[in-house]
């Protein structure tokens, strides 16, 4: 499949260009050019500072989600490779004040090692930083070692609701402490159709027969848990909407978001679809849908496919979800 770059070592650089080029009155280059901030930021001093680093490829996260009540910063890697520990200590040490700044980690192997790695760094340099953990995807760990779990889209109500509350001025350990008890009320499973191509190697990432889907595919294409054949959405999001239920029940009456994602290649139609679909599955359980979001917001190059995230927020938790943001691709959320 043909792409569009100038060449391989350029991409992620390009990228940014074109990206602090578009909204310059939101975003702005770091120090290090891998690092996109805030252009305008309350002082660090006053403010708990959120970033994240990650590879590129998956946009408009995270990237996208720099901005007034969500991140503080994006430090970037190459497509798919998670940025080094001293790229990583850089935009640490570019936006970490005495109010502390905290490093959200994405559960993929490369973002935990590089991730501990710079946040030992920064201790040692005298910054006050601290890392929190990210996981959602139920395919990758049973139940009961859901701290080994993959990070999946269901990570970004960890971005907002922290961002929010970070703007609103909540302490470090406060926030680690809503970061974790948002963690533990989000589950997600993903479903892939067709495969995304590697822009490094202009491979497939994974094969499938016309007539299956994938039940469990992560963000790099790593492999599901199982297969289905292809068939009307509402058997194959029956058995989704139950599989997550299991693993983390919702009783009757509890508010609940959903997040229906896109992989990259999957349409508007079919996104509204599957969460009409959902809607119909919780509503006969009488689990009331509040402020959903539906989109391509992590996504795998052009990879078909999406996933079904289920969040059941507290009071708190849920005004962080609502509150307004200004960031290039994070959605207003209605409801």
């Amino acid at each position: 499949m043909k792409k569009l770059f100038n060449s391989l070592n350029r991409m992620a650089d390009d990228m940014i260009d074109g990206f602090v080029a578009a909204y310059p009155t939101i975003v702005a280059r770091g120090d290090n050019p891998r690092v996109v901030r805030r252009s305008i930021v309350k002082p660090c001093d006053e403010k708990v500072t959120l970033l994240i680093g990650n590879g590129c490829g998956h946009e408009p996260i995270a990237m996208g989600f720099v901005g007034e009540g969500l991140l503080d910063a994006n430090i970037v890697g190459d497509v798919f490779t998670a940025p080094s520990p001293d790229l990583i200590l850089t935009g640490l040490e570019e936006i970490t004040g005495k109010a502390g700044s905290i490093l959200l980690i994405s559960r993929h192997e490369g973002d935990v090692i590089n991730g501990n790695a710079a946040i030992m760094m920064a201790e040692d340099d005298g910054l006050l930083a601290r890392s929190l953990l990210m996981y959602d995807d139920i395919s990758s760990a049973p139940k009961g070692l859901e701290n080994e779990r993959r990070g999946a889209a269901g990570t970004i109500f960890i971005y907002k609701v922290l961002g929010a509350a970070a703007e609103a001025g909540m302490s470090l350990d406060a926030l680690l402490t809503l970061g974790k008890d948002v963690r533990a009320r989000t589950r997600t499973l993903a479903a892939a159709v067709a495969p995304g191509i590697s822009p490094l190697t202009g491979e497939v990432m994974f094969t499938l027969p016309d007539d299956e889907i994938f039940i469990g595919m992560g963000v790099h294409g790593e492999p599901g848990v199982g297969r289905r054949k292809v068939g009307p959405v509402a058997d194959l999001v029956e058995f989704m909407v139950a599989e997550i239920l299991t693993d983390c029940p919702i009783s009757k009456g509890t508010p609940t978001v959903v997040l229906i994602n896109g992989a990259g290649g999957t349409t508007q139609m079919e996104l509204l679809t599957v969460f009409a679909e959902v809607t119909e599955r919780l509503t006969e359980k009488g689990i009331p849908i509040v402020s959903p979001m539906i989109g391509s917001f992590s996504t795998t190059q052009e990879m078909r496919g999406f996933s079904i995230s289920l969040f059941t927020p507290k009071h708190d938790m849920l005004e962080y979800w609502r509150a307004p943001q200004r960031s290039p691709n994070f959605p207003q959320i209605y409801g």
